[in-house]
């Protein structure tokens, strides 16, 4: 459980005397290894590992027991694996399409699920996707697979033209809609993809601190008529951490299907 296990974190007022409000500096700890070079290897360096272990170990050991009558563990396995497929992958880009870019699709699902869930977990209270690495990573894959595709479907010309050039627009339209459409499509989009994970995990732990920092000063610190806060501020955690679950997993799910809908929108001749 959450409870005030992010303590060390969350706050510092056991040590001095008073309520210390979250900082972006949480999500800068000092290195423990190879500190000063490029390959300084800190805590949230350390969940990311962790979590990518944690992730292959499950999937490797549910596919090493598949059986005909699957187990409540293959189960629960297959019906994610089938969640991305049809909800995600098929649904947007159909069967054939799909089935080509579903390894990618999946990684990043679950992968991103994998990272965002650390914000929750006790001990670990951050997520390994809180820091710009891990989303502008995954976003720069799919720019790079998204844009290759296109120009391999349709040779670069024809991609350009079905990217910059939208099909109806009157002909003067296109000198101001051209350079709107590859701002978004060159420029823009993998920045919101990278923005939209980063804010959402960044801000889901900086409440989570708030509140169960809070929480902390008053049962420990505060004096006895401002105790009873420390029961709001404990739920309005609990609360939090329960949101941070869904989001953690809906965030997985958007940046999964964004992947999709670009992958599909570069390969399809009109859109």
């Amino acid at each position: 459980m959450e409870v005030l296990t992010a303590a060390g974190s969350i706050v510092s007022a056991a040590s001095e005397g008073g309520f210390h409000a979250p900082t972006i500096e949480e999500f800068f700890p000092k290195a423990f290894l190879l500190e000063g070079t490029p390959f300084e290897f800190n805590r949230i360096m350390m969940l990311r590992v962790i979590s990518t272990i944690v992730i292959c170990a499950i999937f490797w050991i549910a596919a090493s027991r598949l059986k005909l009558v699957p187990s409540r563990g293959q189960s629960l396995a297959e019906m994610a694996m089938d969640f991305v497929r049809v909800s995600i992958a098929e649904e947007t880009m159909g069967k054939e399409k799909a089935a080509k870019f579903l390894p990618l699709i999946t990684t990043i699902f679950f992968m991103v699920v994998a990272m965002n869930i650390t914000g929750v977990i006790p001990f670990l209270n951050i997520a390994g996707t809180s820091v710009v690495g891990v989303p502008l990573l995954l976003a720069l894959i799919v720019y790079v697979t998204y844009h290759a595709a296109g120009i391999k479907s349709q040779g670069l010309g024809g991609y350009l033209k079905t990217a910059l050039i939208l099909p109806g627009a009157p002909p003067a339209m296109h000198v101001l809609l051209i350079p709107i459409e590859f701002l978004t499509k060159f420029v823009i989009q993998p920045f919101t993809l990278t923005i939209r994970l980063l804010a959402n995990m960044l801000v889901g732990h900086l409440l989570l601190v708030l509140a169960f920092g809070a929480t902390w000063f008053f049962f420990f610190d505060a004096s006895l008529g401002f105790k009873a806060f420390g029961f709001i501020t404990f739920l309005g955690g609990f609360f939090v951490t329960l949101l941070e679950i869904l989001i953690a997993v809906l965030q997985a799910y958007i940046f999964a299907l964004l992947a999709s809908v670009y992958i599909n929108q570069a390969t399809e001749a009109e859109h």
